[in-house]
């Protein structure tokens, strides 16, 4: 893959994680997104009680960088348990799947965290297959 330090942005999605407004789930997120410029962009999953306004890591990720004027993207990392348990591998919802897609290729790395150390890697192809939006060409 391009140039990703695997251990960075995994330990940058864990750092984002501690930032989680989850008091109803108690289901905590982080996310941090590589762009091929090498910023990187953290999101945490943000509730609401009237649930729908809940927004995800990756979608909040996204968000903040696609308002900054950043749509390349090369990485995205995601790590995600539920508060005060060990953490295991949390991959993205349809949703935000959808939503990745919307604004990367097939080949995207997704790098999913249980820790800085642990860590799968996927591309975006894998985890939505047949996807569509308008990076589906490119």
């Amino acid at each position: 893959m391009e140039n990703i330090n695997y251990q960075e942005l995994a330990q940058a999605a864990i750092n984002a994680k501690a930032m989680s407004y989850s008091p109803y789930s108690q289901f905590q997120v982080g996310a941090a997104l590589l762009t091929k410029d090498g910023k990187i962009y953290t999101g945490c999953n943000i509730e609401s009680a009237a649930f729908s306004p809940t927004n995800c890591a990756e979608r909040t990720a996204i968000f903040k960088a696609v308002s900054e004027g950043d749509k390349e993207f090369l990485a995205i990392a995601i790590a995600g348990s539920p508060k005060d348990t060990e953490p295991d591998y949390c991959y993205p919802c349809g949703v935000c799947r959808q939503v990745i897609k919307e604004f990367a290729a097939d080949d995207l790395t997704v790098i999913v965290v249980k820790t800085a150390e642990d860590y799968r890697i996927h591309n975006l192809g894998e985890l939505l297959p047949h996807g569509f939006g308008l990076a589906i060409s490119t």
